[in-house]
């Protein structure tokens, strides 16, 4: 009779019993690896976006200072006069730090989760082989693409590092002349092309594993997945790394 009584035994209060508070929907999904996985998959996407369309706009450098500068003038005035001068252009740039800011957490979230799950390292050479050269070095070409960006910040956008315009100062409006001018110092054309080349590696890998992120990932579809982040990356870099050289080379001058 005692062995039955122990079995059949209940919390004789309430607070035996503890419940998991409920969270927002969005806060426990992403609590999960799939969650976080979504979220860098789908920021991954938005700054895909973000950097094809500013690589197409900046082609503009070929046609000459007019065109560039009437280019950037018109993103300052995105949906003027229905909104004040530049308010657009910011809520695109904070809508594009958030996109940054969560990218970031979440890769950083799952490289703790990823330890967690195996503390120990492999001991072989046997995930090397699998993996290429581009998830590899994820981390690094992040880390590299990142300090470019805030570098490229200061540069041309801020002036900080860019002070030799009109009289003496930056001058904003002036975006051809701030171009043409910063990449005719050898070395930040150097650091810029070398973090172009690993932001091709970073996109390269970036494109190839969204699909399996999102829960898209189908044998069948491989070869076209890797066709697509081949030549994405490709027409990014290759983009991105003419305008140091056809400065260098002359071929666009102030």
């Amino acid at each position: 009779m005692a062995q039955t009584m122990s079995k059949t035994r209940v919390p004789v209060t309430g607070t035996a019993i503890s419940s998991r508070k409920r969270q927002w929907f969005f806060v426990d999904f992403y609590s999960t690896a799939v969650g976080k996985k979504y979220v860098m998959a789908i920021s991954g996407i938005a700054m895909m976006g973000f950097v094809l369309f500013h690589m197409i706009g900046n082609l503009k450098i070929y046609l000459g200072a007019t065109d560039l500068n009437h280019y950037a003038e018109f993103l300052r005035t995105l949906l003027y006069p229905l909104a004040p001068k530049g308010a657009v252009l910011w809520i695109l740039r904070g809508g594009l730090i958030v996109m940054l800011i969560a990218h970031l957490h979440s890769a950083w979230s799952l490289t703790v989760l990823n330890r967690q799950a195996r503390p120990v390292k492999y001991q072989s050479r046997r995930d090397y082989e699998v993996a290429n050269f581009a998830s590899r070095t994820m981390r690094w070409s992040g880390m590299i693409v990142l300090s470019f960006l805030i570098w490229h910040l200061l540069d041309l956008t801020f002036g900080v590092t860019n002070t030799v315009g009109t009289d003496g100062v930056f001058v904003k409006a002036e975006v051809y002349e701030n171009v043409v001018r910063s990449f005719q110092r050898w070395p930040v054309a150097v650091f810029y092309i070398f973090a172009n080349l690993m932001l091709g590696t970073h996109l390269y890998h970036g494109a190839w594993s969204i699909f399996q992120s999102l829960g898209w990932n189908n044998p069948r579809f491989n070869a076209w997945r890797r066709s697509f982040a081949t030549a994405f990356a490709t027409i990014i870099v290759v983009g991105n790394v003419s305008f140091p050289i056809a400065v260098l080379a002359g071929i666009v001058t102030t």
